[in-house]
């Protein structure tokens, strides 16, 4: 396969036009000119479209097994694909939970039949995520999870995480943390504030998630074992995070579009679609997310794509479950709100989702250059288009961004040389 004319970003972070070359699932050459190639396969005129590696998400909620209703690994690497990701990892919190090597290898299984996008298991810290009992973290790494975390619920206990760091250590294996203290939590749908108050809804504090990062920057500093934050949401949490870093500690973070995007103050009313954990904070909150993903204390950019059925958002912010879909609107969001408009460099948005999380996590993926896998996505920066919920891939359409005009769209996306979505 030979992509012709793409606009690729060179090391310097300046637009270039080039062609890729492609065998065998491989980025064999990138040419300034090209000649007619004998037996060249497949050839995609680019048109001045940006090519890019393959987005990677390492935060995502593929709902199957025993939540198929909301999603399945099949419908979740589809929309993936179309939303220009080529590897996503998928969080424990299914049904049963991810905690045996029979259901690491029951993801496997589901996403090789899919044949979509590259899908890398988490596994989790306790049995069931109660918190109670460690799982068995050998076993779960050779069934192939690349990390432990019990997402959707903080590990409580101080004693358990330092536990459960000192054995992946050991096995230079990380530790993936949701961070929230349970006991500021209870009976909280969104974050403290004039929100919360103006509807007399009972607010999440920033205290419950900087609590915890706190509480395992210190474990992490005692164990050595590589830490990393979820989905970060407060300005306590990146301060934290920015001082560990400066002493090397091994700490990494990532934060959602949603979270650099998105205050308290523009929720529009009691639509559980802005209903999310972490929940939607203050603007300094917001402020202090982008510092820290400009500066690097934030490494990597993830969407937390959590999709739930019409129905259970439909019973209001009060009972309905937490989350919203990310896959297919992530690029799009991030390029017309900070790279259009002139604020960030294309290349640092780019690099945030794709060079950094491989970096991170040590995946051979991620770059555009000879020799890389050919996970690959073409986007085009130009075309304008509305979010449409009822044209999602997901079978989610839970989503606060309903009608936003975005650009930077994804229109082609290969995994190891094969077309895994194209626009229609």
């Amino acid at each position: 396969m030979i992509i012709k004319n793409a606009s690729v970003l060179n090391e310097e972070g300046v637009l270039e036009r080039k062609h890729i070359v492609v065998q065998d699932g491989i980025i064999s050459a990138i040419k300034s000119e090209i000649e007619a190639v004998d037996g060249a396969g497949e050839i995609i005129e680019a048109d001045g479209k940006l090519l890019i590696p393959g987005l990677i998400d390492m935060h995502v909620h593929l709902r199957e097994p025993g939540f198929e209703h909301k999603e399945t690994v099949e419908t979740g690497a589809r929309s993936a694909a179309k939303g220009g990701f080529t590897t996503i990892a998928c969080m424990p919190n299914t049904r049963p939970v991810t905690d045996s090597p029979e259901i690491v290898q029951f993801v496997k299984d589901k996403a090789r039949e899919a044949g979509l996008v590259k899908v890398l298991p988490y596994a989790a810290i306790t049995k069931s995520e109660l918190g109670r009992e460690l799982t068995d973290f050998a076993a779960l790494k050779e069934a192939g999870a690349i990390g432990f975390t019990d997402d959707g619920v903080g590990v409580q206990s101080a004693q358990m995480m330092k536990d459960a760091m000192k054995i992946a250590a050991g096995m230079d294996m990380p530790v993936i943390a949701h961070c929230e203290d349970n006991s500021l939590v209870e009976g909280c749908a969104v974050a403290e504030g004039t929100f919360a108050d103006k509807h007399g809804l009972k607010g999440i504090p920033n205290e419950s998630e900087a609590i915890h990062v706190g509480r395992d920057i210190l474990l992490a500093e005692a164990t050595g074992v590589h830490y990393h934050v979820c989905h970060v949401s407060t300005e306590q949490s990146v301060r934290l995070i920015r001082q560990a870093k400066e002493i090397g500690i091994k700490v990494t973070a990532e934060v959602c579009p949603h979270h650099l995007l998105l205050s308290e103050e523009d929720i529009p009313g009691l639509d559980a679609n802005w209903k999310m954990n972490p929940p939607l904070r203050s603007r300094r909150d917001v402020e202090a997310c982008i510092a820290g993903l400009l500066d690097g204390t934030l490494d990597i950019i993830v969407t937390d794509h959590a999709p739930h059925s019409k129905e259970e958002k439909a019973k209001g912010m009060q009972l309905a479950p937490f989350g919203i879909v990310g896959f297919e609107t992530a690029f799009p969001l991030l390029y017309t709100a900070f790279v259009a408009t002139g604020k960030w460099d294309l290349s640092l948005l780019v690099q945030r989702m794709t060079a950094d999380p491989a970096r991170v996590f040590r995946l051979n993926t991620g770059s555009l250059k000879v020799g890389a896998p050919a996970d690959l996505t073409l986007i085009d920066l130009t075309a304008e288009k509305e979010v449409d919920p009822a044209s999602f891939a997901s079978k989610g359409r839970n989503t606060p961004f309903a009608g936003w005009k975005l650009k930077g769209w994804p229109v082609m996306t290969w995994v190891d040389g094969r077309a895994v979505w194209t626009e229609e």
